[in-house]
């Protein structure tokens, strides 16, 4: 398959961590047998196009642990400490790069063991031409945002790259540009699909938490208060734990709750957010989710749910959707904010809708 292959999805990818592992071991663990053994995937052809078809061309990170190496043994370097669900991840032939720093090494990470944080490499970091020019020499179709939490400069250094090397955005994380409206529409008059913000994993906290709100909702059931709380071992987590990186993180989560609500809650009765960083739980994340209502007669009830996932398989579940829906949007011409795969797989997409209505409009969409 060549780098321009009409039917290949080009790849490029920002940050080489346990999400990007995951996606890297996804595409290797899908890449042969049929419809029949699609499980854990929610769709195994999309628009024509199947996971055998994403290839990753380009890739940066700032770890020296990875910067030069092939991406299909960078994804296995610390501190990525992911579930290893695929036995050969075949050479890629992709080199992992130095990327801008920026504001995505939060200073606290400095303190940490080197197993668990990064350690910066000493690289030049390329300029915006540099980017630029290798996504347009790579060919690449969708570029994926995988940033830590809260670099809001990166992302938005990334998003220009995107929109200069006219190249489809996907943005992972809670930064907010497919749903601020400036960004959104520099996207749409450059001609440049965008799906985002802050991805919505496969079945994890979120959809979990607003699919029993809107339950609620449906089935009468007054929501008085809950909450959401979270714990996980990854360098997301760790990165969190800087609680001034963690701003749109809440917004983005408490939003995917409340836009489900029959009325919105007040700030003191609802609380979602990551909570703790538990350094032995490695890639797996714990949700503890409380809610408190009203039955018939007022008279009350609660319901507390346990959940337990490996944070980036679940992410690398929808991920692998999302970049078939950005390259379809592009075949299409369709520019800006992908408003159907932005409410189904985003918890903070442009328009919010219940998961529903999302779905049904992204089936549309994928059917064209």
């Amino acid at each position: 398959m060549s780098l321009h292959d009409p039917k290949a999805i080009n790849v490029a990818i920002i940050g080489v961590g346990n999400c990007a592992s995951s996606l890297v071991q996804g595409i290797a663990h899908y890449q042969n047998g049929g419809a029949n053994e699609q499980i854990g995937l929610m769709h195994w052809d999309l628009g024509g196009y199947r996971p055998k078809d994403i290839k990753v061309v380009a890739a940066w990170d700032i770890d020296r642990r990875k910067v030069g190496r092939d991406v299909a043994e960078a994804i296995f370097e610390k501190p990525n400490c992911t579930a290893i669900f695929c036995d050969h991840v075949p050479a890629s032939g992709t080199i992992v790069e130095m990327g801008r720093i920026l504001d995505g090494f939060s200073e606290h990470m400095a303190d940490a063991p080197d197993d668990r944080t990064f350690l910066v490499a000493d690289a030049g970091e390329p300029d915006k031409d540099a980017i630029v020019r290798r996504l347009k020499e790579t060919g690449t179709d969708v570029l994926m945002n995988y940033l830590p939490v809260g670099s809001q400069t990166a992302t938005e250094f990334y998003a220009e790259c995107a929109l200069e090397a006219g190249v489809a955005f996907v943005n992972n994380i809670p930064v907010f540009i497919a749903s601020n409206e400036g960004w959104a529409k520099r996207f749409e008059d450059a001609g440049v699909p965008i799906i985002g913000d802050d991805i919505k994993a496969q079945l994890g906290a979120t959809i979990v938490h607003r699919v029993l709100t809107d339950l609620f909702h449906k089935r009468g059931v007054k929501l008085d208060r809950t909450y959401q709380l979270n714990t996980g071992g990854n360098t997301d987590f760790l990165n969190m734990s800087n609680r001034k990186r963690l701003a749109s993180k809440k917004v983005s989560k408490t939003e995917a709750v409340q836009s489900v609500a029959e009325h919105r809650l007040d700030d003191e009765n609802i609380h979602v957010g990551p909570s703790d960083y538990v350094a032995w739980q490695n890639d797996n994340k714990v949700c503890f989710l409380r809610m408190e209502g009203q039955l018939f007669g007022g008279v009350p009830m609660n319901i507390e749910l346990r959940l337990s996932v490996e944070d980036s398989p679940n992410s690398a579940g929808v991920a692998i959707d999302m970049i078939r829906c950005a390259k379809i949007a592009k075949d299409r011409g369709v520019a800006g904010p992908i408003h159907p795969a932005a409410a189904y797989f985003c918890k903070h997409p442009p328009v919010q809708t219940t998961d529903d209505e999302a779905y049904v409009a992204l089936e549309a969409f994928i059917k064209g």
